[in-house]
């Protein structure tokens, strides 16, 4: 398949699973409040599992195995590389285990210091426990996934593994709809999440399987392939899954304020959309094209073919980007005030979101500059340019969350606006190093294009102020505010893409081109890497 469309596959599963997952948000937010303890225990019990679904399942350990798989599956066959898969299984779902189990066990003691907020309130911080303890094993589940994710990959099926966070959001909307207790729908949602994690490991196992590819079962060994596949997944991991990182270091200052994780919960669900939509989905389809073409020695072909990518997600990421930083209160508040969420409680959120929605170009710039290096076997730079935005994103946000109070603001604007500032280092560190490198620099063609883009999304910005600024007359007049937000947002999008086509920032002749599936030669398939 061509780039676009293996995007577009991955996209539009993605989104499936997004929309599922705003049904559950509003769910969740009906029944336990914007900003009360019953949402904050949730986001609490949900950080680990969200953490790794992201940092595996969502890109970031599928993309450091895929080429080390690809290279196995194509020097050695595909014995050896089912092989070695399974034996990268066995150890790294030996360690998951572990580590699973010390956190459950643990979990009474680490919670008062993750919602210590809650600190004289037992029977919250109880509820919290017991929801991260059901939700932990999905950790298990998704070291299964993602390494299925990264066969299927390999070799070019992007559908099941893009498709598969569809069962998460079903399975913890069941309870969330069925269940009118507060605390036990509290409880099932968490537990609802381990049986979606099962449901998907299956899933994506069979996907596997239906391939030719077949797993066994190893005791765990620390042999060569399994040192040499975690020496490169590993610092991947880290590379690939920065912005979770940065998003885990959000949530953990956050503990000590009633109301701000849930704050933080519902804005993370809203810019991460972009991420999730079109960086991970152009990410995952970048590696194995980039393999071959560096295989090859093409630096031609993979300079076009990260122009493409450049492109393509700035294309899609800028006009979501201006609708966030200029209309949050709009978007919230249409969408999700309702039952126990308040329009104070989208007051709140959206002084949040709009700090974070600046650094949205960054998070998925980020997620088209790594795939160079992973497909390169460097996975060591991006982790130690993802370990210093992190640690930008720490210190930043620290100060500011105990500073920004001194000045009568919300302490959580300002891990926005740290988390934001780190996710730029680390775009302005990867992209500074494959320049100078001489592997691949934005050329002015793809500038130009950007620019045309930055003027069609400003147009739509102006447009989208003015309804933001007319939003109460605006939802009187088109009946619902529901109704306004999707007019608004509609025809928003229909002016861009009417300014982009104008301004040849997009053009029918490339759209077709990019959606025309290609015709691989015999064996290219799966490239050899480079040592």
């Amino acid at each position: 398949m061509s780039l676009a469309r293996n995007v577009f596959v991955q996209t539009f599963f993605t989104l499936g699973s997004k929309v599922l997952g705003f049904a559950r948000d509003l769910a969740l937010n009906y029944r336990f409040g914007g900003q009360g303890p019953f949402l904050d225990a949730w986001a609490t019990a949900q950080m680990m599992p969200n953490f790794f679904r992201r940092l595996f399942a969502e890109g970031a350990f599928a993309q450091a195995f895929v080429p080390v798989y690809g290279k196995t599956r194509t020097t050695e066959g595909d014995a050896a590389a089912a092989e070695m898969a399974s034996q990268v299984l066995a150890f790294v779902v030996a360690v998951v285990v572990g580590v699973s189990i010390i956190l459950e066990v643990a979990m009474p003691w680490l919670m008062p210091v993750l919602l210590s907020a809650y600190i004289h309130e037992p029977r919250t911080l109880a509820t919290a426990t017991l929801m991260a303890q059901l939700a932990m094993p999905y950790l298990i589940c998704m070291t299964l996934a993602s390494l299925f994710s990264g066969v299927l990959n390999t070799l070019g099926r992007f559908a099941l593994s893009a498709g598969a966070p569809i069962l998460l959001n079903i399975c913890t909307l069941v309870p969330l709809l069925l269940i009118t207790d507060r605390h036990m729908a509290a409880i099932g949602a968490a537990a609802a999440t381990t049986v979606s994690g099962v449901l998907q490991a299956i899933m994506l196992g069979w996907g596997v399987r239906r391939m030719g590819v077949k797993l066994k079962i190893h005791w765990p060994m620390v042999t060569k392939i399994v040192q040499r596949v975690v020496a490169l997944a590993i610092p991947g991991a880290i590379a690939g899954g920065s912005m979770q990182l940065n998003t885990l270091v959000s949530q953990m200052l956050s503990g000590s304020d009633a109301g701000a994780r849930a704050v933080l919960y519902n804005s993370d669900r809203l810019y991460q959309l972009p991420l999730s939509l079109i960086g991970v989905a152009v990410g995952l389809a970048l590696v194995p094209r980039l393999s071959i073409h560096f295989a090859k020695a093409d630096d031609a072909a993979a300079s076009q073919t990260m122009d493409d990518g450049v492109g393509l997600s700035m294309a899609f990421t800028l006009p979501g980007t201006i609708a966030l930083l200029v209309m949050p209160f709009f978007i919230i508040d249409a969408t999700v005030t309702r039952g126990h969420f308040t329009s104070a409680d989208a007051h709140r959120t959206a002084e949040v979101l709009r700090q974070f929605a600046w650094g949205v170009p960054a998070f998925v710039l980020a997620k088209v500059f790594t795939p160079p290096f992973f497909a390169r076997q460097r996975t060591k730079q991006p982790m130690q340019f993802a370990i210093t935005a992190v640690v930008v994103n720490t210190i930043l946000g620290a100060s500011l969350w105990f500073f920004l109070p001194t000045l009568g603001l919300d302490g959580t604007i300002g891990l926005g606006v740290a988390t934001s500032i780190g996710g730029w280092v680390n775009v302005a560190l990867l992209s500074g190093t494959l320049a100078r490198e001489g592997v691949y620099a934005v050329s002015a063609r793809a500038w130009g294009r950007i620019l045309r883009l930055c003027a069609a999304s400003a147009l739509m910005g102006v447009f989208l102020g003015v309804c933001a600024w007319q939003y109460p007359l605006l939802k009187e007049v088109l009946w619902r505010k529901e109704v306004a937000v999707l007019v608004v947002v509609l025809a928003g999008f229909l002016l861009y893409a009417a300014t982009a086509f104008a301004l040849r920032a997009v053009t029918v002749a490339e759209i077709r081109g990019a959606l025309r599936r290609e015709r691989a030669a015999p064996g290219a398939e799966i490239p050899q890497m480079p040592e």
